[in-house]
C-alpha cells in the first residue's frame, strides 16, 4: 500500500480525488492501491528545556545557556493531533512507500519529516511537488514524483531555522526577563522578531525626536501654470524675501522646452509580499489575512502556490498562459486583445535563473465560484497583474520647461500619455493617483513673455511617516534599508527579515505580546515594546542586517552553498557571547 501524507484535510480529498482513492476511513482516505491521510500543519515541534534535563524547568540564570547536546522532537500536546498521528504512525509502519504531499516548501518540508521521524517511516519516501492543486497538476506532479533525498538541503534549512529560533528565543527570552524583569512579566526575544520590533521603534523614535525645520519655497503661476524656483527651498525668509522681491513685476520668459519621449513597463507578476503590501495599501487588509485568504484561493484551485518570494515564471510556464488566459472568463474584455495572438516573452516575467522552487502567484485559468468579498478582491490583483503583464508598455511624452525673471531661474514639468497600453486595464486606478508630474501642460513656446504671479510660503520639514503594514513588510524585505526602485529591492530579497511565510506571523506576534498596536492604518510601538528594545544593548539581537544575513545562509543551505552544522555553530557562539554580555550589565526594569 502506498501512504500519501498530505498538510490539510481538504488537500488530501483534491489528492484522493485525483487517485481514485474513495473509501473514507477514521483520519484518512483509501482506494486504488493508496491511503491517503494528513496532518493539520505542525504535528510536531522541537522538545522545550524541560524535555532534555529537570536542570532547565525552573528558569535561573546559571543554567543559561541552554544547548541540548541534540534537539529532539515531540508531538504537540493535544488530543486531536494525537489520535490522527496515532493513525499516521500505524498506515507509516506498515506501508510499501510514502509520498510526502506537503506544501511544497521548506516549512512543508519541515512538519511532514518530522511526522515520518516520529512515526519511525522505514520504507522508501518520494516527494510530490505542485504548484497548484488543479487536476491536472497533481497528475502531473504524480507522473513525475521526486526523490525525498533531493530535498534534503530544504529539509536542513527548515531544521536549521527551527533550531537557531529555539536557541535564541529560549534562552534571551529567560535571560532577559530573569536579569530584567525578575520575573514580572515575560520579556520575548525572537530572532526575527526583536530585530522587526526594533525598526519599529527606532522609527517612534525618530518621529518623537524630531524637530521641524522651517523653510520658505518660491513659485511664481504664468499662464495657469505653477513652476518651482531652481533653488529649491530657501532657509532664511530673508532670502525668500529678497528673491521675491527682485522679480516682483519683472516678466517671465521661458528659457526652454524640450519633450522627452518615456516607457513604462507593466507591473511586475505578484510574490507574496508585494500582494500583501498592495492588499494593505488598497484595501486596509493585514499580511495575515492577505495571507490566509492568498491560501484559500490556492486551496480553491483558483490561484498558484501563495508562499513565495520570486515574481518571474519559468519558461516552461509560457505555453500555458494563452490557456489561462482563456480561463479568464470574467475578464474577456481586457483578455480579448491578447486572444489568438503571439504572447509577449519579457525576461521581466520569464526567467528561469529568477525561479527556484516555485514561480510568481498567478491565476490557474480555473473559473472561481463562491468566492468571500476579500477573496474577489484578491484574486482580481492577481489576474489584472497575470493579464497586465502580456500588454504593451506605457509610453508617454515628458516636457520640461525651464523659465526665467529678472535672472531668478524656474522649473515645472508635465506627462503626457501618448499610448497607454498597459494602463488602460488601470483606467480608474491611474485617474485616482495622479500626481503633478502627471499633469497635461499648455503649449509653451521658447522666448514667450509675460506676466507671471509670484509667492512666498513658509513651510516646515516634516517627520518620517508612521509604518503600515505595507511599508513594514517593505522594509523587513530589505532588512530596513529604504528602497523604491523594484529591481534592487529583488536583489536584495535574500538579505530581508524572515521570510515571505512568516513575515505575516511576526507581525501579529507582535501584536498579540502588546509590543506594538494599531492606530488607523499605522502601526506604533508601545511602552513595553519601547522599553524593551531600549534594554536590548546589544546590538546582534535586535540589527536587522545580521538577520538578513542569517536568512541568506539559510537560503544557502537549500542550495547546498553552505553548511547548516556551521550556521547553527554561529548561533550558539552569538549566544554565548550575549549571555556573558547581560550577565555582566547592571540595569532593569523600573
Amino acid at each position: 500500500m502506498i501512504v500519501c501524507i498530505a498538510e490539510k484535510p481538504s488537500v488530501a480529498k483534491e489528492i484522493a480525488d485525483v487517485l481514485g482513492a474513495r473509501t473514507k476511513r477514521d483520519g484518512f482516505i483509501e482506494g486504488n492501491g493508496y491511503q491517503v491521510t494528513w496532518t493539520f500543519g505542525h504535528l510536531c515541534t522541537l522538545k522545550e528545556p524541560h524535555d532534555y534535563t529537570d536542570m532547565w524547568k525552573r528558569w535561573s540564570l546559571g543554567s543559561l545557556p541552554m544547548i541540548p547536546p541534540r534537539f529532539g522532537i515531540k508531538l504537540i500536546d493535544d488530543k486531536g493531533i494525537e489520535k490522527q498521528f496515532a493513525i499516521i504512525e500505524k498506515l507509516m509502519q506498515s506501508a510499501d512507500m510514502i509520498i510526502n504531499c506537503g506544501d511544497a516548501g521548506q516549512e512543508g518540508e519541515l512538519i511532514q519529516r518530522w511526522v515520518m521521524q516520529k512515526a519511525q517511516a522505514k520504507c522508501p519516501v518520494k516527494r510530490l511537488w505542485v504548484s497548484s492543486l488543479t487536476e491536472e497538476a497533481i497528475r502531473d506532479g504524480f507522473n513525475n514524483l521526486k526523490d525525498q533525498q533531493e530535498y534534503q538541503p530544504l529539509y536542513e534549512a527548515g531544521l536549521s531555522r527551527a533550531i537557531g529560533d529555539w536557541l535564541l528565543g529560549m534562552n534571551a527570552t529567560r535571560l532577559y526577563t530573569l536579569k530584567y524583569a525578575k520575573n514580572r512579566q515575560v520579556l520575548s526575544i525572537g530572532r526575527v522578531q526583536t530585530p522587526t520590533l526594533a525598526l519599529i521603534v527606532k522609527r517612534h523614535l525618530e518621529i518623537t525626536n524630531f524637530v521641524p525645520q522651517q523653510y520658505w519655497e518660491l513659485k511664481t503661476i504664468y499662464r495657469d501654470t505653477t513652476f518651482n524656483v531652481n533653488e529649491g527651498k530657501y532657509d532664511s525668509k530673508e532670502k525668500g524675501e529678497e528673491a521675491l522681491q527682485k522679480i516682483s513685476g519683472q516678466p517671465f520668459t521661458v528659457t526652454d522646452v524640450t519633450s522627452k519621449n518615456g516607457t513604462e513597463n507593466p507591473p511586475q507578476l505578484y510574490d507574496l509580499t508585494s500582494l500583501q503590501v498592495d492588499c494593505n495599501k488598497k484595501f486596509g487588509m493585514s499580511a495575515e489575512t492577505t495571507l490566509q485568504t492568498i491560501q484559500s484561493l490556492y486551496e480553491k484551485k483558483v490561484t498558484t502556490y501563495p508562499r513565495v518570494d520570486t515574481r518571474y515564471l519559468s519558461s516552461d510556464i509560457y505555453p500555458k498562459c494563452e490557456g489561462i488566459l482563456k480561463g479568464l472568463r470574467d475578464y474577456q474584455q481586457q483578455t480579448a486583445p491578447l486572444i489568438g495572438k503571439p504572447l509577449a516573452k519579457s525576461k521581466r516575467v520569464f526567467d528561469d535563473k529568477k525561479v527556484t522552487d516555485h514561480h510568481a502567484i498567478i491565476p490557474t485559468g480555473v473559473y472561481p465560484q463562491g468566492l468571500t468579498d476579500f477573496e474577489k478582491k484578491v484574486y482580481d490583483l492577481v489576474a489584472m497583474h497575470f493579464i497586465a503583464v502580456f500588454y504593451p508598455e506605457c509610453k508617454f511624452c515628458t516636457t520640461t520647461v525651464l523659465g526665467e525673471s529678472a535672472g531668478v531661474k524656474f522649473k515645472t514639468s508635465g506627462k503626457v500619455i501618448t499610448s497607454p497600453g498597459w494602463k488602460a486595464l488601470f483606467a480608474q486606478e491611474s485617474n485616482d493617483e495622479k500626481d503633478e508630474k502627471e499633469r497635461i501642460l499648455p503649449h509653451f513656446v521658447k522666448g514667450e513673455s509675460g506676466e507671471h504671479t509670484p509667492g512666498l510660503a513658509d513651510k516646515w520639514t516634516t517627520p518620517p511617516k508612521p509604518y503600515t503594514e505595507a511599508t513594514l513588510l517593505r522594509a523587513m524585505e530589505t532588512a530596513g534599508k529604504l528602497v523604491e526602485n523594484e529591481e534592487l529591492r529583488d536583489a536584495m530579497k535574500e538579505n530581508g527579515i524572515g521570510r515571505p511565510s512568516t513575515r505575516a506571523a511576526i507581525i501579529e506576534t507582535l501584536y498579540k505580546r502588546n509590543y506594538i498596536r494599531k492606530e488607523k492604518k499605522n502601526i506604533a510601538a508601545t511602552q513595553t515594546g519601547i522599553e524593551l528594545i531600549s534594554l536590548i544593548r546589544n546590538e546582534l539581537l535586535k540589527s536587522a542586517e545580521l538577520t538578513g544575513q542569517w536568512e541568506k545562509k539559510l537560503r544557502d543551505i537549500e542550495r547546498k552553498q553552505y553548511d547548516a552544522r556551521t550556521f547553527i555553530d554561529e548561533l550558539k557562539a552569538m549566544l554565548a557571547e550575549v549571555v556573558n554580555d547581560v550577565l555582566r550589565d547592571n540595569g532593569s526594569i523600573s
